[in-house]
């Protein structure tokens, strides 16, 4: 039986929790993978699902056949499964796109002429550019200041507009106040859009409850790693919309003129699409509903609880935070480590200890400035990176430990 067997009460599996690296010296060692928040392992479930569906694979929606009878029903239902994991409206559009930053680009090709949209600088990349008109706000300095801004921002737009926020951020893990702006966006006749991205693989989410308007995320963060994201929402706007990709599948008719799909799925949908990522995706979403959230939230808090005790206890590790250690979050910490650059410590845990961590600045440069302080971090090559480890299914004790034994070698060479 496997360590993580055993000091993970969590049933479902990853693939690859048997992998083992070569460190220095030339030894193997079992990977310590502490970088989920990039792209996650896959879930046993998800790969039987794909393997299972790969002997009948063809077409969809355009077939007679058996088997794209079959694999069109299979990719439809994927798209009932998303729907009810998100917790969205029956009449809620679910448009498999490639990954969050693809469902973001979507939803900005189909605003209403004129919309502006209001989102803060700690946000990823893909929420933070695709927008033709945006209002970018500051840092704010707690929830409750994020929620004044977005109220202030929102009150001074004229026409159409849109609130753009993760759910929890890809950098330091914590969460957002997503409820309460959403009932600020509402009361200025704005919409919201969530980038549940990092979100839906540590908690469970309900649009309905929460009243948000598009929530978009993607299966390379779900333990699904097989191309597929979602955009999940309200149908009008994507419904007139300019359709996203033109060809097949996307047209009712083509003549002098083209009638185009007022449908948003198929609309937004044209070519084949990834129907083993959908596939995949959804059984993502089975597995880890079958799981219980109790369950997962329980053993990630734990682990994570016993990161971050270890890394405030290391002399010269400093962990990154918008709102103070005592703020609820995910699986996600970043740091900086005194005299090393964040790429000098990833590397150095993976040659010599076999942790994999992410370093760099996340794709969001302007967050990762604001929580360096300094336009250089400190580093003297001027990168303004940090190191990020990430947890999730298949995280243990030993991986953490490992991670801390790692961080105070380090820290005791300088």
């Amino acid at each position: 039986m496997s360590v993580a067997t055993i000091s993970h009460p969590v049933q479902v599996k990853v693939l690859g929790e048997d992998l083992e690296v070569p460190v220095k010296g030339g030894r193997l060692v079992s990977y310590a993978n502490l970088d989920y928040a990039a792209s996650a392992p896959c879930l046993e479930p998800v790969s039987a699902a794909v393997a299972a569906a790969l002997p009948a694979y063809s077409s969809v929606h355009r077939g007679a056949g058996y088997a794209s009878q079959l694999t069109t029903a299979r990719y439809e239902q994927a798209r009932h499964t998303v729907r009810a994991f998100v917790g969205a409206r029956t009449d809620d559009a679910v448009i498999f796109t490639r990954n969050t930053t693809d469902a973001t680009n979507l939803l900005a090709r189909c605003l209403p002429e004129g919309t502006t949209a209001v989102v803060f600088d700690t946000e990823h990349h893909a929420s933070l550019l695709p927008w033709p008109r945006a209002v970018r706000l500051a840092p704010p300095a707690f929830p409750g200041e994020a929620v004044r801004q977005a109220d202030e921002a929102l009150a001074a737009i004229e026409g159409p507009k849109l609130l753009v926020v993760t759910a929890a951020s890809n950098v330091t893990g914590e969460l957002w106040p997503i409820a309460a702006l959403a009932h600020i966006a509402h009361r200025h006749g704005a919409r919201i859009l969530v980038d549940a991205a990092q979100l839906v693989p540590h908690r469970r989410l309900n649009l309905t409850a929460l009243d948000l308007d598009y929530v978009a995320f993607s299966g390379h963060k779900l333990y699904a790693p097989f191309g597929a994201g979602v955009l999940v929402g309200r149908r009008d706007w994507l419904s007139e919309g300019e359709p996203y990709l033109k060809g097949g599948g996307a047209v009712k008719a083509v003549a002098d003129t083209v009638e185009w799909h007022e449908d948003a799925e198929p609309r937004h949908e044209a070519g084949t699409p990834n129907v083993l990522g959908a596939i995949a995706l959804a059984a993502a979403c089975d597995a880890l509903t079958a799981t219980g959230w109790t369950a997962l939230v329980r053993e990630e808090e734990r682990l994570v609880s016993r990161l971050r005790e270890g890394l405030d206890a290391i002399e010269g590790v400093h962990e990154l935070s918008l709102w103070g250690p005592d703020h609820p979050r995910v699986g996600i910490v970043s740091f900086v480590v005194d005299g090393y650059t964040a790429r000098e410590v990833a590397e150095a845990l993976s040659g010599e200890y076999g942790i994999g961590v992410r370093d760099g600045k996340f794709c969001a440069h302007p967050f990762v400035r604001h929580l360096l302080g300094a336009t250089d971090g400190g580093c003297e090559d001027g990168t303004a990176s940090a190191v990020r480890a990430s947890i999730g299914i298949g995280s243990n004790e030993e991986h953490i430990d490992r991670l801390i034994g790692a961080l105070r070698d380090l820290a005791a060479r300088r």
